[in-house]
């Protein structure tokens, strides 16, 4: 069994960790039966936040205050102190626990530090003090704020986008992280559904010896993949590396990572489908995209105001609104029969 040590916090975590963001998303029954299948095939690392509606409640309802063996990391988007104390509050009560083993800053815009004058690092300070969280993690999107975070000796881990589609600046900061015995959690293992051979990504991930991806699991089949990989690791084929190098070549440059932080549109458009379309309808099955409910959704394109919200709020500096145009009028294209998909 692969496991990963989370830097200077000593956790040992199996390879395969739980992003719990898409259990939100069934209902609770379907949940606590999932999560509960994962802690008994092997998995013992769990990361929430407080921003996932029920995540927390679904976990705390499978664990039933058993968490013996078991590592939750959540995560708060306070801005001040107050809101701080709140939400930490609250995460435990919904996880039913004492303490939290990482406690997050939720992709903050700036890297909190003591007398910055927010009071929020202060916060987490205190928290551990009176032994509420074990360790300090923030989370990110933006290359600046990860890089200022590794380099700070603040955090003991940091949670960033990290997937066979990385960069050298990606790279670079999980050795970084390595350096400074800071545990690197890599969300978007699978490039928020684009890249469809968890095989393949788990053999990119497993080369790094100190990342813990948190794969986003929603599904029984998609359990049974990762929880297969716990006795049989994959490994870096050949024809793995030819698969990535066609995914790179395909996905590499601007696209949409649907971390969701564009939303909410102020005309409703689903930024975080409508602007990746193209890569969806080409990399699933393609009458799963052509249904009357995403074609709803896709039409709502037509409202967009130009306002330019979505695009000052976007982490990767993408032209969010030529994105949904180009997209949209892709699959106008493939509605009308003009363009073929497979």
């Amino acid at each position: 069994m692969t496991q990963v040590i989370l830097g200077s916090t000593k956790i040992a975590a199996n390879k395969n960790g739980f992003g719990a963001l898409p259990i939100q998303r069934i209902t609770r029954e379907a949940a606590v039966s999932l999560v509960k299948r994962a802690r008994e095939g092997g998995i013992n690392f769990f990361d929430t936040a407080r921003f996932y509606t029920d995540s927390e409640e679904k976990l705390g309802e499978a664990f039933g205050g058993k968490w013996d063996g078991i590592y939750v990391a959540t995560k708060t988007t306070a801005l001040t102190a107050e809101e701080f104390w709140k939400d930490l509050d609250t995460s435990l009560r919904n996880l039913q626990r004492d303490y939290v083993d990482i406690y997050q800053f939720h992709n903050p815009p700036f890297c909190p530090r003591p007398d910055d004058g927010s009071g929020l690092y202060e916060a987490m300070l205190e928290a551990k003090k009176q032994g509420r969280i074990r360790h300090i993690g923030i989370t990110n999107h933006r290359l600046q704020v990860a890089r200022e975070a590794a380099a700070s000796g603040l955090y003991e881990t940091l949670q960033f986008p990290f997937c066979y589609l990385a960069g050298e600046q990606e790279l670079e900061l999980v050795e970084k992280c390595q350096k400074a015995e800071m545990g690197f959690i890599a969300m978007k293992g699978m490039s928020g559904g684009l890249l469809t051979n968890s095989a393949a990504s788990y053999a990119f991930m497993d080369q790094f010896d100190n990342v813990l991806p948190i794969w986003g699991i929603q599904k029984e089949q998609e359990l049974d993949e990762f929880l297969s990989y716990i006795g049989n690791p994959p490994e870096m084929t050949e024809e793995i590396r030819q698969e990535i190098a066609r995914d790179r070549e395909e996905l590499g440059g601007d696209f949409c990572r649907a971390c969701g932080y564009c939303m909410p549109c102020p005309v409703g458009i689903e930024i975080n489908t409508c602007a990746r379309m193209s890569q969806l309808i080409r990399r699933s099955p393609s009458e799963l995209q052509l249904t009357p409910e995403v074609q709803a959704k896709m039409k709502k394109v037509e409202a967009c105001k130009h306002c330019g919200a979505c695009k000052k709020k976007c982490p990767y500096g993408l032209d969010t609104p030529a994105l949904l145009e180009k997209n949209y009028a892709d699959y106008q294209e493939i509605l009308a029969g003009r363009v073929k998909v497979s």
